[in-house]
């Protein structure tokens, strides 16, 4: 079994609820420090093995190639996640705006709210990303809404509701 499939075992249990909260409770609060040291150094490209950096960061390995699914699409060169060994050499180099961005697209305001984030992106920039983010998730209609009593749009002359909004 590889690290990512025993990230993926822990993590998703969904047969023991009460343990996959724990493992996410631990996760988050190892994951929020490593955060505060790579923003402390943002223009640091971090290098080394998966299993020296876990060491490096405190956190177990198998949660570590858990962050490091998190982080890979806001980084300079993603890191092949699904081959990692122990072994394997990984860098991290973080591209700030991708990174805030997915921040917020993930939910994470114990990530995006952190203080280091003040020296890397004005609160300016940061508005913008949280704005332009938040746009992204607004499902926006190609079309105008159909209202039961207007005139189908298939053009078959009935109304919405006589005819394909029937069975909707």
């Amino acid at each position: 079994m590889s690290l990512l499939e025993s990230w993926h075992e822990i993590a998703y249990d969904t047969t023991d609820q009460k343990a996959m909260q724990k493992v996410w409770e631990k996760y988050f609060l190892e994951e929020k420090e490593i955060y505060k040291k790579l923003l402390s150094n943002v223009d640091t490209e971090v290098v080394g093995t998966v299993e020296n950096l876990s060491h490096e960061y405190g956190m177990d390995l198998v949660y570590f190639v858990g962050f490091l699914e998190g982080i890979n699409e806001s980084i300079e060169k993603p890191n092949p996640i699904e081959k990692l060994k122990e072994s394997s050499k990984v860098k991290i180099k973080i591209k700030p705006e991708d990174l805030y961005f997915n921040m917020v697209k993930a939910k994470a305001n114990w990530l995006y709210e952190l203080p280091e984030w003040n020296g890397i992106l004005s609160e300016e920039k940061r508005h913008e990303l949280y704005k332009k983010c938040k746009d992204e998730l607004i499902i926006k209609r190609d079309s105008p809404k159909v209202y039961p009593n207007d005139p189908c749009p298939c053009g078959s002359g009935k109304k919405y509701k006589k005819c394909c909004g029937k069975n909707a």
